[in-house]
């Protein structure tokens, strides 16, 4: 029976060393299988990384791109208001020399009405008095004189600074 006994013994141990030897060889496919699908993670991880990083730098290149086109339009536009700012100044200058010359010219208006005026009760009118009144000194200290009326003003934008 010792016998009988020993060998089942002995047989057990060849069941256990197999059944240790078939778990190891089980938790090592199980290690590579684990290991190899870490790697595939990992390699995925790094696909997905990358291409969020390419897009990324289209995004950036892109929004570069727009940059430079609004900075080129914001340059036009500011040449451009300073091109009218400075029409704008030379219209401005012109006004001012124009309503000048309409007020001067109302001036005169006004003074030839007065003098009309006062001179037809004398008969002859602000012509009849000017052609009577023709000696030299008179004719030169006559400030509202009709040569002078008859020039121009002339008035040209280069004379007024922007």
């Amino acid at each position: 029976m010792a016998s009988s006994s020993g060998n089942s013994s002995g047989s057990t141990q060849l069941q256990n060393s197999g059944s240790d030897e078939d778990l190891q060889v089980l938790m090592d496919q199980r290690k590579r299988k684990r290991m190899q699908s870490n790697r595939e993670s990992a390699r995925r991880s790094r696909l997905r990384k990358q291409q969020h990083l390419d897009e990324l730098m289209g995004q950036v290149a892109q929004l570069r791109k727009e940059n430079n086109q609004i900075m080129t339009s914001i340059s036009i536009t500011t040449q451009h208001l300073m091109s009218v700012g400075a029409e704008n100044s030379v219209l401005r200058a012109q006004m001012a020399e124009l309503i000048r010359r309409l007020q001067s010219l109302n001036d005169i208006i006004n003074y030839i009405n007065d003098n009309n005026n006062d001179n037809d009760n004398s008969g002859g009118g602000w012509v009849h008095h000017l052609a009577c009144d023709q000696t030299a000194d008179s004719f030169m200290m006559n400030q509202m004189n009709l040569v002078c009326l008859n020039q121009p003003m002339v008035a040209t934008a280069d004379i007024f600074p922007y």
